[in-house]
């Protein structure tokens, strides 16, 4: 203390000495071996990453200030810079001879530069690789881009690059794939690109051109993929892409083309994915389709085609997804396209078709053929479609409307699209609507006040949302009313229904919160859509982030006059092929709306009666009395239902739910799981075995079974039915139906690929969860808990929150399972007193010891949850030193003394720091004594996603100070009334 300070000792010199010397050695000899980068080369590369701010990765490549070494030389090194590269980015490629190395790939990609791309790039005239897409690269792009004559791969796509396309990238011959996609340029495509006569790929998408595609494109013959969407491109498609015999895709889509499809478009016989829509001013015909028998995707929306649907359909046998709605195709729907192995989305809606449905089909999934001229008794297979609402209601003019103008019931509707009920600040409730839709859904309110449908497919994607949550908070009195949002990839309609005639004023809310603020490639997306009210197109290419002043999650609410001469209000939303889909993420595209309000602008008939007159007296008499008789009736259910024994059916239960599960037959899950052979068991729990199936229309499921003799197991069916019936949300388990037959009872869920989240933890598989997944897995099971506290329509406490209960897809999202314990919550109460179950480490302090349970009962779970997925080791391990036996009390110990990163399991290698001390520290919150000091579930989302910053945790909670661990904590097996998990 207090002496003077020391330097290095003689000792640590030469070995640093050493050290140096060896390196400097070791760079010599790999020089030796590969040659040396030019000077030029050297000095354009570093000029290019200083003006980006960006660096390699020093263990990587560029060993002591040589670029071509490490990975840049590695023959085993993944050979293509492209998004799967892994962390080699930025990277760099080299082409070493002994002597000299050339640099020829560059990746800079998905970093979020900013600014123009430097002139210092064009002399790395070596390249035939360059990657920068998904960045903000700005201003023009360079005419010295010729100088890279030897590029093969060149992918700018998604940036903010501007002006024209220069024509000087005609020069880059031997180019095999161009990606200019989703960026700002202007004017058209340079004739100059059709001299790339090796070209195979080309990305145009989204990129600004406009203008006739340039004749000399007629020398293309080696395209294969061609994406054109969302441009300007105006006349007509040119004929001579028919002679593109190579072509295998080619997308079309939301420009301004003219005319018909071409007729010489039936010799590209190799396609397999076509999407073609919103042309104009001409028509076609589906004669050019006869031979195209390898297609994949046929998308051909909204292009005025009449005739007939092909008699040979039946011979396109890849055909998954079919698309030929908003177009004037008349006669019969062919029976052989309902017979086709690999359609999976058929949308015919909107045309002129005729005759029957047929009374088989094939494992189709999604049809659409609403709004034709159709006839005929619906076949059985409809029961679980959009036809299910009768073919009488999904025709021509909506005719299921047809008996409501003799009595008006409404002058009114709100809805808060996506979302749960909502009184706003003027005191108007807008009504849930977090239905679950699909790909071809139609769904009306019991009330008959409103009703909605979508049709459309998110390509490209699987398991595709139809709403949006957003946990950010809006600059608006209703900010509540914009959390949520109805979205579609095609077409959305909203109907008032049973309104009384007259005027009305219409507000649509909007919110754009898919795309992030400037300056990110994250917030280079465009969304943008038609409004059609009452079939009358109100506003073209509506752009939410557009009309909000260029800027995301700010409110933008619209206000339109509609007339309602049928009783029924119509809002369509209409996506015409226009605006960006991959941005953020692929799928990312169409109609979204965040609440709807109608409004009456006369004075309202409906609901008065200015005549006094006798039947207001029967119906004063009547009521009351039929009221008595009910609850009366209800009372004695109710007592013979208490009196019941054990083997009593239980399906008058079920009857009484609000909304009812689909129901499956005993026989088709026996068939399905092989008669329950013990090799498709999954396992079992205190409700009974799981074992895995395949239904008849290919779906996967786990069949949960009910132990028969088991009381509890029945109760507990019932209350994971109604539940999981009434909840959908994309981090929730999927509910396929139910089997009641005598005593069997059965639940049958979507099948979960990989399995629990506890066994991918701390079982021995080969599955390996690195740190970003993690965190993914930490922030959907946050959103599906604050969808069961918050957003459901139902206020819902899972009670079991632990990781066994937290199921993985095949892409490792999060699913909450087993409702088994759930409670329905009174939001007039601040608790309830009930029975404690869950599971022990699991458990908040006040429902273990005093009973008492709020939705902080799952923060807690959550909290504990959260730990054990930083740390990879369950909240209990009696084989680990005292210290770290309990997890909450070595993550409090190494959170006091700062050493956060002592918790992470052992296995990560890689991970974020400061995401750990942000996910510690939410979990920490999570686990207070005191259910007032945890943060609600939309909070901990919000400081998850780093929306908001994390409390700060100053002090242990008393649970951890107070009691012994060993003989009376509520974490241990001694805790009474606590089901053990399974």
């Amino acid at each position: 203390m207090g002496g003077s300070p020391t330097g290095p000792t003689p000792s640590v010199l030469c070995a640093l000495a050493f050290y140096f010397v060896s390196l400097l050695s070791l760079v010599l000899i790999v020089r030796a071996q590969n040659g040396t980068t030019p000077p030029s080369e050297v000095s354009a590369l570093n000029s290019v990453f200083s003006h980006w701010r960006i660096s390699p990765t020093f263990y990587q490549w560029n060993i002591s200030g040589e670029p071509c070494s490490g990975a840049a030389i590695d023959a085993t090194a993944t050979t293509a810079l492209g998004p799967t590269s892994g962390d080699y980015n930025p990277g760099i490629r080299c082409d070493c001879n002994g002597t000299v190395c050339h640099i020829t790939e560059l990746k800079v990609y998905a970093l979020d530069v900013v600014g123009g791309i430097p002139e210092e790039l064009w002399s790395l005239t070596s390249l035939n690789s360059l990657n920068l897409a998904r960045n903000y690269l700005t201003g023009p792009l360079s005419s010295s881009i010729a100088n890279l004559t030897q590029m093969q791969h060149l992918s700018l796509g998604i940036n903010a690059l501007s002006g024209e396309v220069p024509k000087e990238l005609g020069k880059l011959t031997n180019l095999l794939s161009l990606s200019i996609c989703m960026n700002n340029f202007s004017g058209s495509l340079p004739s100059e690109l059709g001299n790339l006569i090796k070209l195979e790929q080309f990305y145009f998408d989204s990129s600004g051109v406009s203008g006739a595609i340039p004749s000399t494109f007629a020398a293309l013959q080696n395209l294969q993929l061609v994406w054109g969407w969302d441009n300007e491109l105006t006349g007509n498609i040119p004929e001579f892409i028919g002679n593109w015999s190579k072509l295998r895709v080619l997308g079309f889509q939301g420009n301004a083309f003219e005319g018909g499809i071409p007729s010489t478009f039936s010799k590209l016989t190799s396609l397999t994915d076509l999407r073609i829509s919103d042309l104009s001013n001409g028509s076609s015909s589906l004669a050019f389709l006869k031979d195209m028998t390898s297609l994949s995707t046929l998308i051909l929306r909204n292009n005025n085609i009449s005739g007939t649907i092909p008699s040979n359909i039946g011979d396109f046998q890849s055909l998954s997804q079919l698309d030929l709605s908003f177009n004037n195709l008349a006669g019969p729907i062919p029976d052989s396209l309902f017979n086709l192995s690999s359609l999976s989305y058929l949308f015919l809606g909107n045309n002129k078709l005729t005759g029957m449905l047929p009374a088989l089909k094939s494992p189709l999934l999604h049809i659409d053929v609403s709004y034709n001229q159709l006839s005929g008794e619906l076949p059985s297979w409809a029961n679980n479609s959009v036809l299910a609402t009768g073919l009488d209601c999904i025709q021509q003019n909506f005719p299921c409307l047809g008996d409501i103008p003799s009595s008006p019931t409404y002058s009114d509707f709100a809805i808060n699209c996506g979302g749960p009920e909502i009184t706003s600040s003027s005191q108007i409730v807008y009504e849930w609507d977090n239905e679950t839709l699909g790909p071809a859904t139609y769904y009306e309110t019991s009330t008959k006040r409103w009703a909605v449908s979508n049709v459309g497919h998110f390509n490209d994607i699987n398991n595709p949302q139809y709403t949006s949550v957003s946990s950010s908070q809006f600059t608006t009195l209703d900010s509540e009313l914009l959390q949520t949002a109805r979205i579609s990839p095609g077409s959305l309609r909203y109907f008032g229904l049973g309104l009384e005639n007259g005027n009305y004023n219409v507000t649509l809310h909007f919110a754009e919160t898919a795309f992030l603020n400037p300056p990110t490639w994250k917030s280079l997306g465009r969304r943008v859509f038609d409004i059609y009210i009452q079939g009358n197109r109100v506003w073209k290419d509506f752009d939410i982030k557009k009309v909000a002043g260029g800027v995301s999650f700010k409110a933008v609410q619209i206000d339109f006059r509609a007339q309602v001469s049928k009783n029924y209000l119509e809002i369509h939303l209409f996506w015409a092929g226009k605006g960006t889909r991959s941005i953020p993420a692929q799928g990312t595209y169409g109609p979204s709306i965040s609440a709807i309000s109608a409004a009456r602008d006369f004075i309202p008939i409906v609901g008065k009666n200015p005549k006094k007159s006798k039947t207001g007296l029967i119906v004063g008499i009547v009521v009351p009395v039929g009221v008595v008789s009910f609850l009366s009736v209800l009372a004695l259910y109710w007592f013979v239902l208490c009196r019941k024994g054990p083997g009593w059916d239980d399906d008058e239960e079920l009857r009484g739910m609000d909304v009812r599960p689909y129901t499956i037959s005993f026989a088709e899950l026996k068939a399905a799981t092989e008669d329950f052979n013990p090799a498709n068991k999954l396992g079992e729990g205190g409700f009974g075995p799981v074992f895995k199936g395949t239904l008849n229309d290919g779906r996967v499921i786990a069949v949960k079974q009910l132990s028969v003799a088991s009381r509890q197991g029945k109760d507990q069916f019932v209350a994971e039915i109604a539940t999981t019936s009434a909840v959908q949300h994309r981090n929730l388990v999927k509910l396929y139906g139910c089997c009641i037959e005598g005593n069997k009872r059965l639940i049958v869920y979507e099948y979960l690929e990989n399995k629990s989240l506890d066994q991918a933890l701390f079982g021995k598989t080969s599955l390996f969860l690195n740190w970003p997944i993690r965190v993914d897995i930490c922030l959907g099971v946050a959103r599906g808990l604050a969808y069961l506290h918050v957003e459901s329509r139902l206020r819902i406490v899972h009670r079991d929150v632990k990781a066994s209960n937290i199921l993985l897809d095949s892409d490792l999202n999060p699913k909450v399972s087993d409702f088994g314990l759930a409670k329905l919550f009174d939001d007039k109460k601040t608790h309830i007193s009930t029975r404690v179950a869950g599971t022990f480490g699991y458990l908040a302090p006040e429902y273990a010891m005093l009973g008492q349970l709020t939705e902080k009962a799952d923060v807690f779970g959550f909290g504990v949850v959260a730990l054990e997925i930083v740390s990879g080791r369950p909240n209990t391990d009696s084989s680990l030193e005292e210290e770290k036996i309990y997890l909450l009390k070595w993550a409090w110990h190494v959170h006091e003394n700062n050493r956060e990163v002592e918790l992470v399991d052992a296995r990560l290698l890689e991970f974020d720091e400061e995401e750990v001390k942000r996910v510690i520290g939410v979990a920490l919150l999570c686990t207070q004594t005191s259910p007032q000091q945890r943060p609600s579930m939309p909070r901990v989302v919000a400081m998850l996603s780093g929306d908001i910053e994390v409390s700060a945790v100053t002090s242990r909670p008393v649970y951890l100070t107070d009691w012994n661990f060993d003989t009376t904590s509520f974490m241990t097996t001694d805790t009474p009334k606590c089901k053990k998990g399974t």
